[in-house]
């Protein structure tokens, strides 16, 4: 069955660099759209950050991350990295990673849209001011 696990947040200064990681099994990561979820403890929205599909086209950010965040895939690794720079007090939040069945079509604004299938435990990632 899917799989999601999260790995690598953790409390860091404004400023800092962080790496994600999202090791998937269970689905071919090369048919599946997937992406970066964060939702701030204590709250109910969960915001799509990050996405990326198997469509050509490039992955979408978040106005808020848009030129501080790099998602990326590793199909050989069957894992899904967020690298995340410049990171700001308002980055603190539980990350999750996402993915949905027949999701080989959308597209990656339409996926970091659209209500998941699988999701993982999520990772908390802190940021200091």
């Amino acid at each position: 069955q899917v799989q999601l696990v999260e790995s690598g947040g953790r409390l860091v200064q404004s400023g800092g660099s962080l790496r994600l990681s999202c090791a998937t099994s269970g689905f071919n990561l090369e048919n599946y759209a997937i992406g970066w979820f964060r939702q701030v403890p204590g709250t109910l929205d969960r915001e799509g950050v990050a996405c990326i599909s198997p469509s050509k086209d490039s992955p979408y950010y978040a106005d808020s991350v848009k030129g501080r965040f790099a998602i990326s895939k590793d199909t050989a690794e069957n894992t899904l990295y967020l690298q995340m720079d410049s990171l700001k007090p308002d980055d603190t939040a539980v990350y999750y990673c996402g993915t949905s069945d027949n999701s080989w079509w959308y597209d990656p604004k339409g996926t970091c849209s659209s209500g998941m299938d699988y999701w993982g435990k999520g990772t908390l990632v802190t940021v200091s001011s």
